[in-house]
């Protein structure tokens, strides 16, 4: 089969892999219907992520289940199904508290290699969602969605105890502050202020529920927000970055007592104790446990209620995927879709 595969920073290629098999009993195999680059593929793309040799790429899945191991019970083939990027049982203790990206037997990369025609995923009870009946082609993108970007914006925006009545603060205009944004929306924020410097995305985040658009960064970001609270800071605000001035700017931009939902992939973050221990500030955050709300967006989609397939504004074929990469990393595309 063919599948992507990052050799060095910058090369990108589309190869013949092994075709995945049941390797446990408690596998699936799937056959992928769509699949994406994730702004999170970018780090070793640039190189700020070690590549020590030639590393099968993509997390983010979507398709008909082809095979299942004999422990299997839940899923069957057939099925459409969206999967979170990390696998979890989802009996243990861990799990059922919500976090099953620190679930006892979690699998980091649960569709590892998740750019290609096929992907083998572990714990497939525990990780995959089927949806109510074979999904309209329409819909796929939003579902695709669903397995991190969405999940992952949906989770910031819980952890930063987004709720009725809010002002809500996004620091990130990719995929991910762009759903978090319509997640705030979701959960009934009052307002919320998109941070971005980019027109299109802009225009996105307006179209998924911002009330506000503030284009500085950094202390100047956080000043404007300041200004448009009455001094106090958001109530909530998504981190959605993962860089150190993010972070600065997200706890900065948070009034006292707020709470920061941080989900970008944390590189060189360092937060002050002072400036932390001073702000009375609530931190809260990390690998979004997707699999905990799949359900219920996978029936808001269905619903029509929300149309996260939207932040998608280039697709192309798994052949042009060097394409897609190069597109996001020069901003020129959102999230790239790739239809295997």
């Amino acid at each position: 089969m063919r599948g992507v595969v990052l050799h060095a920073p910058g090369d990108v290629r589309v190869e013949e892999r092994d075709q995945p098999v049941i390797v446990e009993p408690t596998d699936a195999v799937i056959r992928l219907s769509a699949t994406c680059v994730c702004g999170s593929d970018l780090w070793p793309y640039r190189g700020i992520e070690r590549v020590k040799k030639p590393v099968p790429m993509g997390h983010e899945y979507v398709g008909i289940v082809e095979q299942v191991g004999s422990e299997v019970r839940t899923i069957r083939p057939g099925q459409f199904v969206v999967g979170s990027f990390f696998a979890a049982d989802t009996p243990c203790e861990i799990c059922r508290s919500g976090y099953q990206t620190s679930c006892v037997q979690r699998q980091p990369g649960a569709a590892t290699g998740g750019q290609a025609e096929y992907t083998r995923v572990p714990l497939a009870d525990g990780t995959l969602v089927a949806t109510p009946d074979l999904p309209d082609d329409d819909l796929i993108p939003s579902l695709l969605a669903a397995s991190d970007v969405l999940g992952t914006g949906w989770f910031g925006a819980v952890a930063a105890e987004v709720g009725p009545g809010k002002t809500v603060a996004v620091v990130g205009d990719g995929a991910v502050g762009l759903l978090g944004v319509l997640a705030a929306r979701q959960l009934g924020a009052a307002r919320i202020i998109a941070m971005s410097r980019h027109e299109s995305r802009q225009k996105l985040a307006l179209e998924f529920g911002a009330t506000d658009i503030v284009t500085e960064r950094g202390d100047e970001g956080v000043a404007q927000v300041k200004e448009l609270t009455g001094g106090l800071g958001a109530h909530s605000v998504i981190e959605a970055v993962g860089t150190q001035e993010s972070m600065m700017q997200a706890i900065g931009s948070t009034r006292p007592g707020g709470h920061v939902g941080f989900v970008g992939v944390s590189h060189g973050v360092e937060v002050p104790g002072g400036k932390l221990f001073y702000s009375h500030v609530h931190l809260h955050g990390g690998p979004a446990p997707v699999r905990r709300f799949l359900p219920e967006l996978i029936e808001l989609i269905y619903a029509g209620t929300i149309n996260p397939g939207k932040v998608f504004d280039l697709t192309l074929p798994l052949d042009q995927a060097a394409e897609g990469y190069r597109a996001m990393d020069e901003r020129r595309a959102i999230k790239a879709l790739l239809r295997p």
